[in-house]
Order: C-alpha cells, then structure tokens, then sequence
C-alpha cells in the first residue's frame, strides 16, 4: 500500500481516539479552569483498549518475524504503522486523575489502573518513551526491505519491553 494509504488511516485513527477520549466528557470532572474531562475509569479503559491494540499488531509483527517465511511487507507496514499512531496518542491517556494505583487491593482488569505511579513522577520520561517507540514503528512502517522490517520490530519489541518494566505494575 502507498504511503498516502497510512496518512488517512493515521487520520482516521486519531480522529477515532479523539471520539474515544470526548465521549465522556459529559459524565466527568470539570477542572479548575471550567474544562470538562471523562471519568478517570472511563480514561483508563480507553487506554486499556489502546494498549490491547497495540498488543494485537505487535503480535501479529512477532508471528511475522519469528517465521523464516517472507513477510507480506503491506501487511507488516500496515501492523507497524497503527502501532505508531497509537503510540502517539497512548501517553495523553494518563491525566493526573488516572493516577490511582492502589497497592493489595482487588482490582478490576478493565478500568482500574495497572499503570504505576511513576508514569506521573517521570511524565517526560513515560512520554519520551512513547514518542521514541512511535518513531521506531514508523520506520518499521516504512522499511523497505524484510531485514530492515526484523531490525526495526526487535528494536520496537524492546522499547516495550522497557517501558513496561518502569511504568506498568505487575497483576
């Protein structure tokens, strides 16, 4: 697929986040400054749902990868370039609000948090690591060969891996 292929779907997905992010806007907090703001729960839901996906298409990247067989290059670029535009998004789904790890308590899997509190004691760090993994899958979206694709995929699985250890609590 060319290039302009990725230009509307990286529209339409963050057109599609913003959808995702404003509908319960109605039913939150409104914040000093007047501004309305979803639900804490309903954040970090949306998040969890973002971050599923970007767990979908790095897994279908890692069947791809982890086979000698060629890769389809459209569909590998298509997988890289999604990851890429959720990684944009991903760390402006963690307002202070959401901000409510609890240590030993029963939580719930789609709207209690998993992230650690350090994701807002190093916002810049958290944030710099999604925009240095969103430019590594945006490369890998426009790899133009198998090898570049496997180089850049390995790099991406590795700044994941890396973010989970300093920003994700274990279940």
């Amino acid at each position: 697929m060319a290039n302009g292929g990725f230009s509307i779907r990286r529209a339409g997905f963050a057109l599609l986040v913003g959808v995702v992010m404003a509908g319960g806007a109605g039913a939150g907090t409104v914040s000093a400054e007047g501004e309305a703001s979803p639900p804490p729960k309903d954040t970090i839901f949306a998040r969890k749902i973002i971050m599923d996906s970007i767990g979908s298409n790095m897994d279908e990247i890692e069947t791809m990868t982890s086979s000698p067989a060629r890769i389809s290059m459209s569909e590998a670029h298509e997988h890289a370039d999604m990851i890429s535009v959720m990684l944009q998004a991903f760390p402006h789904l963690f307002p202070p609000a959401t901000n409510q790890w609890k240590p030993d308590v029963a939580r719930d899997a789609a709207t209690d948090t998993f992230a650690s509190p350090n994701v807002w004691s190093n916002y810049s760090d958290f944030y710099a690591r999604a925009n240095d993994a969103s430019q590594v899958a945006l490369d890998a979206a426009r790899a133009g060969t198998e090898a570049e694709f496997r180089t850049l995929a390995g790099k991406l699985r590795t700044a994941c891996d890396a973010c989970h250890a300093s920003y994700q609590k274990p279940d």
